[in-house]
C-alpha cells in the first residue's frame, strides 16, 4: 500500500469512526466496511439511503444496515451466498440417494457373491479331484472373507458419510433461517424482526410503532384455487407492502399469511392512518388465474397498532397488536383497530 493511500485511508476511518459511535453502529468488519464506503463518497445512491435511514432513526438498525452492505458493498461471491446455500443442497440430496444407491449394490453383490460359492459344490459333480477342489475352496473362502471385510468397511463408511449429510442437512436449514429475507415475498423474515426490534427496544423505544396484519380468509384463496394462487397472494401482498415503506418503516413476513411493519419515531394516531392507507391499497390488488382466467379482487387484511409504552415487554408489545388484529377479525375484518376518537 503506498504512502498517500495509507493516508486516505486514515482520514476516511477519521471520519468514519465518531458517524459510527454517534448512531451507535457495533464496529464489526460489515459496519466499518459499509461506513467507510459512505465516507469515502464512492457510491452516492449508498450515501442517499444511508442518510435517509438516519434521518429517520437514532441509531442503525442493524438489519437495514445489513442489507445496504450487500445491496452496495459485499462483491458478486457474497452477493450469492443464498443462492450457493441452495445448491449445496440440491448436491447433497443427490449425494444422498446416490449413496444409498450404491449401498443397495454392494449389497446385492455379497449376495451374489455368497450364493457363487454355494455353486461351488457342484464342482465334484464334474469330475475334480478333491485336492483341486479343497485348493479352490480355500481361496474363494480368502478372498471372500477379503470381499466382506472390504464391502464392510465400505458400508460403514457409507453409513458415516449419510451421517455427516443429515448433520450438514441440519447446519445448512439452520443458516437458511439466519437469513434477513423471505424467499417468498421478498420482505424481510421472522429473524431479521426479531433482530430490528430487540435493537429498538434496547435505544430508542420512544415513538416506536407496529402494525400486525393478517390477510383475511386466506385459506378460501388455497382451498378454492390451490396453493400456486395462494403464494401469488402472498407475493403480491409482500410487493405492494415493500412499495409502501417511507420515512423509515420497515415490513416483514411475520409467519404464514401475517405480516408485520415497524414504524420509528411516530405515534399511534400516524401509524394506525398509514395501517388505513394499506389496508386500502390490498382493496386494489388483482390476481388472474392462467388456469381458470379468472381475477380475483377479494383481497382485504385485518390491521392491528400498537404504540410502544415505556417499560413494555417485547412480548407484550407484541401481544397487544396481535389482540387488536384478533379483534379486527372478530368484527368483520377488513378493517384496521384500534378506532381513535
Amino acid at each position: 500500500m503506498s504512502k498517500d493511500l495509507m493516508v486516505k485511508s486514515a482520514a476516511i476511518l477519521k471520519k468514519a469512526v465518531p458517524l459510527m459511535m454517534k448512531y451507535q453502529v457495533p464496529t464489526t468488519p460489515l459496519n466499518y466496511a459499509l461506513w467507510y464506503t459512505y465516507v469515502s463518497n464512492d457510491i452516492p445512491e449508498l450515501n442517499t439511503k444511508l442518510e435517509n435511514l438516519m434521518a429517520s432513526h437514532d441509531v442503525c438498525p442493524p438489519i437495514q444496515a445489513e442489507s445496504l452492505y450487500r445491496e452496495f458493498v459485499s462483491d458478486k461471491t457474497e452477493s450469492s451466498t443464498w443462492e450457493l446455500r441452495q445448491s449445496v443442497e440440491q448436491m447433497l440430496q443427490q449425494l444422498d440417494q446416490s449413496l444409498t444407491d450404491t449401498h443397495s449394490d454392494t449389497s446385492k453383490f455379497q449376495q451374489a457373491f455368497d450364493k457363487t460359492l454355494t455353486d461351488i459344490n457342484r464342482v465334484e459333480d464334474e469330475g475334480w479331484s478333491i485336492d483341486e477342489v479343497v485348493i479352490l475352496l480355500k481361496k474363494l473362502e480368502a478372498d471372500s472373507k477379503d470381499m466382506h471385510r472390504s464391502t464392510q468397511f465400505f458400508s460403514n463408511s457409507l453409513n458415516s458419510a449419510k451421517g455427516e449429510i443429515a448433520s450438514l442437512k441440519v447446519q445448512l436449514q439452520k443458516s437458511q433461517k439466519q437469513a434477513l429475507y423471505d424467499s417468498l415475498t421478498g420482505l424481510l423474515n421472522r429473524h431479521a424482526f426479531n433482530t430490528e426490534l430487540s435493537a429498538f427496544l434496547q435505544e430508542e423505544s420512544s415513538g416506536l410503532c407496529m402494525i400486525l396484519t393478517d390477510i383475511d380468509h386466506f385459506k378460501n384463496f388455497n382451498d378454492e384455487w390451490g396453493h400456486l394462487l395462494g403464494d401469488q397472494v402472498l407475493k403480491a401482498v409482500g410487493r405492494k407492502l415493500n412499495d409502501s415503506m417511507r420515512d423509515g418503516a420497515a415490513a416483514y413476513r411475520f409467519g404464514g399469511e401475517e405480516f408485520v411493519i415497524l414504524l420509528p419515531k411516530s405515534n399511534l394516531r400516524i401509524a394506525r392512518h398509514f395501517a388505513e392507507t394499506i389496508r386500502k391499497s390490498f382493496e386494489k390488488l388483482s390476481l388472474k388465474d392462467k388456469r381458470t382466467a379468472k381475477t380475483i379482487n377479494s383481497i382485504t387484511a385485518s390491521f392491528g397498532v400498537v404504540e410502544f409504552q415505556k417499560d413494555e415487554s417485547l412480548s407484550s408489545f407484541i401481544a397487544r397488536a396481535d389482540d387488536y388484529l384478533y379483534e379486527a377479525k372478530r368484527l368483520g375484518r377488513n378493517r384496521v383497530l384500534p378506532i381513535l376518537s
